[in-house]
This record gives structure tokens, C-alpha cells and sequence, in this order.
């Protein structure tokens, strides 16, 4: 489906309700493409042309990314509009998932899920990740904060250690495999998703005891779910944030499904990249992959991959001592090299809505 047949579904989704922006990052193996803070300013482009409105409806579809833009989408966002509206049709988790507690409405789709927010750690301080190739560029292990958390509950609940100086051991234990500054800020990534959290919640939370119900709704998400992985269904989204999780009504459904279906084909979810068969029998070929959107319609912004993948044969000498009476002879060994071309946000469509709206403020 082409920008044009994406359009008449956004132009019938802003029939039900209002003016529509799609946020989508693609989780293809292998291109999976994050929610940063390079999106806030075609966001802005977006929002300049709808100007001040009563309500707007992100339609979005993320497995997260770095928690302070998740943040700041929300607040700019906020700027144009009185409410403000998330439709999920599928995966709206980690920082989608903050995304969305900062929306007076959460429309889900029968198959959308949320996550639970809490963080995951990488800082240089961080861990060497093992078993590391010789001459490979070194990584490092992130940190999550629920299983720094965990660990110290271990002691705590399962090895029954209470006393002071058992639990100064275990923290002792811990400070000798992860570095004292990584753990600091494990500690101040905890405390700002949950200061994050709250905040996004009372910004359009209201009622009585509702301090009390903000902090369950938050401790849920942060800590009590176990695992980052974890996914919540609509109805548990339901039981577990209120009356501001609704259902489409069947045609928004249908019109929900239809543009992600779309958004899907765009990004080839689900296909796993094997450059030995998208290169077949040719040594060398062009490869482009659309990884992120942001629409509306106004325009279009496409986080776009553009490279060239080669295959060619190195010659080498087998490893080993060479026997007496034998040949050592040279080996072929075939590697896949890749050259990136383009990595960037690219815009698509501006000029026609331009010519037909005017200029742009």
C-alpha cells in the first residue's frame, strides 16, 4: 500500500474521532529501530501543521527506546491539544508503554499489548559482555534495574539474610561484578521512572484516592511484574490503569489494523534478513529498508537504510603446524561485506500538501 491508500485510512480514522499522527519503529531482526529524541522535531513538523487542537491521536506501535523521549514526545504533544489519545492496534511496550500512561485515552486493539517500563541500563561503567570474539569490538552487558532489584531481594526473602552484615556481603558480591557507579545509576534510572510515571499519570488523572491509585498503577509496571518481557493484554491493561483503556469501535478497529498492516509490509516485520539469499546467485547488490514513520496528513517522515551488501572469496592458509611431506595449501573462504549508504530520516510528500495548504508557519 502506497502513501496515498495510508492517507484515506488516516483521513477516515480523523472522521471518527480527530487529527491523526502515526509513531511507528520497526523491530525486524536485525534493523530494530528505537524511540529517540531525533524524532522530536519531525514530530514538532507535524504538530505546527495541525496547530492548536482539541484532541490528538498518536497511532503507535513500538518496542521502546530511551525513556526521556518517550517523555518529551509526550509534553510536546501535549502543547497542541486539550486531549490526548494513544491507539495501539499491536506492540506499545517499554517506553511505548510510558507513551501512553501520558494519554487521556488508551485505544487498544484486541491484540495490542503494553510492558512493563522499567528500565534497562547502559552506561560505559557497565559490564563486559563474555565470550567475546579476539579483535571484536568490546560490548558491554546491560543492566537491568529489576534484576539488580531482584538479586537483593534474593538475599533478602529466599536466603533469608537480614542481618546487617550478611546483606553488606551480598551488596560487597554485587559492587565486584558490576561497577559501584553502574549500580548508581541503576538506582537514579529506577527512581526516574517511577517520578516519570507518576508525573504522566497525574497530568490527566483525577478523583479521589487517586495518589494512592497512581502509586499501585506505577509499582505494577515498575517492579511487580517480574520481567521486562512481561506482555499485558487489553483486558489486564484494563484491570490495571481503568477507564482510560477503551476498545474501537468496529470500524476504528478495522481502519486500526488495515494502516498497521500497512506500516507492517513497510518495516517486512517479521522477515529475518539473510544476505546470502537476498544476494542469490549476484556477488553484489542494493539493499533500502524503511524502519520508522512518522505521518500524518500532512506529510511523511521515513527513517530509511540504504546499503550495499557484497559477497567476495579472501584466500588464507589453513591455521595449524604443517606435516612433514604435506602441502599446506591455500583455502577460499567466502565473507558477506556491508557498506552503508544511507542512515536518516528522510521526508516525503511535504511540497504537494504544502502547494495545496500554504506555507508552513
Amino acid at each position: 500500500m502506497a502513501r496515498a491508500e495510508r492517507l484515506q485510512i488516516i483521513n477516515q480514522l480523523e472522521n471518527q474521532r480527530t487529527k491523526v499522527i502515526s509513531y511507528i519503529t520497526g523491530d525486524r531482526q536485525g534493523f530494530e529501530t528505537k524511540i529517540a529524541f531525533d524524532v522530536v522535531p519531525l514530530l514538532y513538523r507535524h504538530l505546527q501543521r495541525i496547530g492548536k487542537t482539541e484532541t490528538i491521536m498518536l497511532f503507535l506501535y513500538s518496542t521502546g527506546g530511551l525513556t526521556m523521549a518517550g517523555w518529551r514526545i509526550v509534553t510536546l504533544i501535549r502543547e497542541f491539544c486539550d486531549k490526548f489519545v494513544v491507539l495501539i492496534p499491536y506492540k506499545a511496550q517499554s517506553c511505548a508503554t510510558l507513551i501512553a500512561l501520558g494519554a487521556d485515552e488508551i485505544i487498544m486493539g484486541p491484540i495490542g499489548q503494553l510492558s512493563p517500563v522499567d528500565p534497562t541500563v547502559i552506561t560505559p561503567y557497565n559490564p563486559p559482555a563474555p565470550a567475546q570474539m579476539p579483535g571484536a569490538a568490546q560490548t558491554l552487558l546491560p543492566v537491568s534495574v529489576e534484576d539488580v532489584i531482584s538479586y537483593l531481594n534474593l538475599a533478602k526473602d529466599e536466603a533469608k539474610l537480614g542481618q546487617p552484615e550478611e546483606l553488606k556481603e551480598v551488596f560487597l558480591r554485587l559492587t565486584a561484578s558490576v561497577n559501584p557507579l553502574a549500580l548508581g545509576n541503576v538506582h537514579r534510572a529506577r527512581s526516574q521512572i517511577r517520578m516519570l510515571a507518576e508525573k504522566l499519570l497525574k497530568s490527566h488523572m483525577k478523583g479521589r484516592n487517586i495518589d494512592k491509585k497512581i502509586s499501585n498503577i506505577v509499582s505494577i509496571l515498575t517492579e511487580k511484574l517480574f520481567s521486562h518481557d512481561y506482555l499485558i493484554s487489553r483486558k489486564e491493561a484494563k484491570n490495571i490503569l481503568g477507564s482510560i483503556v477503551k476498545e474501537p469501535n468496529q470500524e476504528m478497529e478495522r481502519l486500526m489494523w488495515n494502516l498497521f498492516q500497512d506500516y507492517s509490509q513497510e518495516i517486512e516485520l517479521g522477515q529475518i534478513f539473510n544476505p546470502n539469499i537476498f544476494l542469490g546467485d549476484q556477488n553484489e547488490r542494493e539493499f533500502q529498508l524503511n524502519r520508522a514513520f512518522v505521518e500524518s496528513s500532512y506529510g511523511i517522515h521515513i527513517f530509511r537504510t540504504r546499503k550495499v551488501i557484497r559477497r567476495r572469496q579472501i584466500t588464507g592458509q589453513m591455521p595449524g603446524q604443517v606435516m612433514p611431506g604435506f602441502i599446506n595449501q591455500p583455502i577460499q573462504t567466502e565473507i558477506i561485506e556491508e557498506r552503508i549508504l544511507q542512515e536518516e530520516w528522510v521526508e516525503e510528500g511535504w511540497q504537494q500538501e504544502e502547494n495545496r495548504g500554504g506555507n508552513i508557519a
